[in-house]
């Protein structure tokens, strides 16, 4: 199966009600037992510019209470485990660019291709958000403490080859073919005996999953930077794409 985000006007940001079908899908992959590896795709132009900060609903979710603003602010840790705890073999195919909570589901998925000219970007610290959705334990398995605190703290963009040097992609296609690449492999995958594959899988993520149980912790930390007035201004910047101006006074 191959799922295509499809939000081309929006650059297949993550709305709230995106990332609701998103986990609906994983929901039915997993009952599917005729499918043994899915690709996730943006598209030919861009795979996602992340967590839509312009969704109304979202918009709505950040002014609730504290209690209400962390209960629905799990719908991005949901997303992420709803697609790495998929039985089946998941491929994502990244174009273009793939920016923050979008960074978070590729790395939800068992392979990454990237287009030769695509690249990844954190940029959450940029607007005063710790990098959540359990992300950091997934990044670190892949490519190490140093280069996610680098990739995370510094925010610039990480081009294909240095994804590739790291571990985070594990294969490489020319810009327009990530998408056929994915299905290639995945093709390759499907034509193995499914129960072994799925074992695999299965033991592996056990295997790593240890560093999971800080999960709880970033979605607090998440539902409180939002809180502070860093949060207000680096939002307000990007929304009207100016450079922001951090307070630097420690409370």
């Amino acid at each position: 199966m191959t799922v295509r985000i499809n939000r081309p006007s929006e650059r297949n940001a993550l709305s709230t009600g995106l990332m609701k079908e998103l986990i609906g899908v994983a929901a039915e992959i997993r009952e599917d037992p005729s499918l043994i590896a899915v690709v996730l795709s943006g598209g030919n132009q861009v795979f996602s510019a992340g967590f839509d900060l312009k969704d109304p609903e979202t918009a709505s979710i950040l002014t609730q209470p504290f209690s209400v603003r962390r209960r629905r602010l799990e719908i991005g840790p949901r997303l992420c485990r709803a697609w790495e705890e998929i039985p089946q073999v998941t491929i994502a195919a990244l174009e273009g660019y793939c920016i923050g909570g979008a960074v978070s589901l590729v790395l939800a998925c068992d392979f990454r291709v990237m287009a030769d000219n695509a690249f990844i970007r954190i940029p959450e610290i940029d607007l005063a958000m710790n990098y959540s959705w359990g992300s950091l334990p997934r990044l670190v398995n892949l490519v190490g403490p140093a280069k996610a605190k680098e990739w995370v703290i510094l925010a610039d963009k990480v081009e294909c080859p240095e994804a590739v040097q790291y571990g985070f992609t594990q294969w490489t296609a020319l810009p327009g073919q990530a998408e056929a690449k994915a299905q290639e492999i995945a093709q390759r995958i499907a034509a193995k005996p499914q129960a072994p594959v799925f074992m695999t899988k299965q033991t592996v993520n056990a295997l790593v999953a240890a560093n999971q149980a800080v999960g709880h912790m970033d979605l607090d930390q998440f539902a409180l930077t939002v809180l502070s007035d860093d949060f207000q201004e680096g939002l307000d910047a990007f929304l009207n794409k100016r450079k922001p101006v951090f307070n630097k006074n420690l409370p």
